[in-house]
């Protein structure tokens, strides 16, 4: 019988999840101090990880924390580089937020838009678990990846 810990099972499921290796690369690509050089993929993501209790407990008040903007952004990133990567079409991402933490997120290649996602309470952006973070991400990418597959003739134009 074999233990692992959860350490060693998050750390398996980042190695094996292209989702988040992605959304590991974004991450870093916006750390131009160096900051997360030594840092595990594991603890580079961990804020995208909020339990529900503490999740509660972040004000809706006041502006959402640039912070969290980029976690944002960095998400839907990573969603659009496995498009890119699968299909072979250059995504961008837009992430419209006002001040109360509602707004929008958009992947588009081409004239077509491969996912939409209406964001509300962005101030609490989050998941419980990593392996939810995984599959949202995951799910939300492969959707993506159909869509463009579907409509070839859109997204290249």
């Amino acid at each position: 019988m074999t233990t692992t810990t959860n350490s060693e099972t998050n750390t398996l499921l980042v190695e094996q999840s292209p989702f988040l290796q992605s959304l590991v690369q974004q991450i870093r690509a916006y750390d131009h101090y160096g900051v997360y050089r030594t840092w595990t993929d594991e603890l580079v993501i961990a804020p995208y990880v909020i339990a529900k209790k503490k999740r509660r407990e972040i004000s809706l008040e006041g502006d959402i924390d640039p912070t969290t903007k980029l976690r944002i952004l960095c998400y839907f990133r990573a969603i659009a580089a496995l498009v890119e990567k699968e299909t072979g079409l250059l995504c961008q991402v837009v992430v419209d937020l006002n001040h109360e933490g509602f707004g929008w997120a958009l992947v588009w290649g081409g004239k077509l838009m491969v996912v939409s996602r209406s964001l509300r309470d962005a101030h609490r952006f989050g998941f419980d678990t990593l392996e939810k973070l995984n599959d949202q991400g995951t799910k939300l990418a492969n959707a993506g990846i159909e869509l463009a597959k579907k409509f070839p003739e859109v997204s290249r134009l």
